[in-house]
């Protein structure tokens, strides 16, 4: 089984660190925010596919064609068309079923494991109160119903951490488009529930780094 990395943005919320290094390359600790998770990766991930873009050579030389025993593919997104895009042009290399995740946020070792349990999954964090993002709306069976994006102000809701248990069904269906420049994984991954349920696990770690406070964070909780 493989696991997609997205590694591929500009990071412009972390400059002046991303200007001469892309974001999954910043390091905490001596180690690089994308190793975290490869660190992490369960025993049955044994292949990865890094999706490079902004400074992609950069992460080519660090992890080379084999990192730690697991075989490295790289997919070049030469245009930044978002992270729907990113896993479709991975099609080409990817077996029947893959976890995806961010190179630049972390994620914990037992959350991925809960997920692998499911034939499709999709990670959440429990979130109360304001906030913006992609609001995961659960169905009776504990399974993805819809998202709704915007600005959420009420109760109990459920936030996309953007890591995924997926199949090549995937790519039977067409990209959503979020905005005029990018398609969106998850919007994409909703067409899929009327013939393959994606069950909902809630995180119990997940540390979203997004600009430079969050990179502050992250320092102090990694510490």
């Amino acid at each position: 089984m493989q696991a997609v990395i997205l590694a591929a943005g500009e990071g412009t919320r972390l400059r002046p660190l991303t200007y001469k290094t892309p974001k999954p390359l910043l390091k905490i600790n001596g180690k690089c925010l994308m190793e975290y998770n490869i660190d992490q990766l369960p025993e049955e991930i044994d292949g990865l596919v890094i999706v490079i873009g902004y400074k992609g050579e950069q992460i080519r030389k660090y992890f080379g064609n084999n990192y730690k025993g697991r075989k490295v593919t790289y997919v070049e997104q030469n245009d930044f068309l978002g992270t729907g895009h990113a896993v479709k042009i991975c099609q080409t290399v990817l077996d029947k079923r893959f976890l995806v995740l961010m190179g630049d946020d972390i994620y914990s070792r037992e959350d991925m494991e809960e997920m692998l349990k499911h034939e499709c999954a999709m990670l959440v964090k429990e979130v109360k109160g304001k906030f913006t993002g992609g609001r995961v709306v659960v169905d009776k069976n504990g399974c993805l119903e819809q998202i709704v994006e915007g600005k959420h102000d009420d109760g109990v809701n459920y936030l996309n951490t953007a890591m995924y248990v997926l199949t090549d069904d995937y790519f039977k269906y067409p990209l959503v488009s979020i905005n005029k420049k990018e398609y969106g994984l998850p919007q994409t991954m909703v067409q899929m529930i009327k013939d393959v349920p994606i069950k909902i696990v809630k995180a119990s770690k997940w540390i979203q780094i997004t600009d430079l406070d969050d990179y502050n964070k992250a320092k102090e909780l990694l510490a």
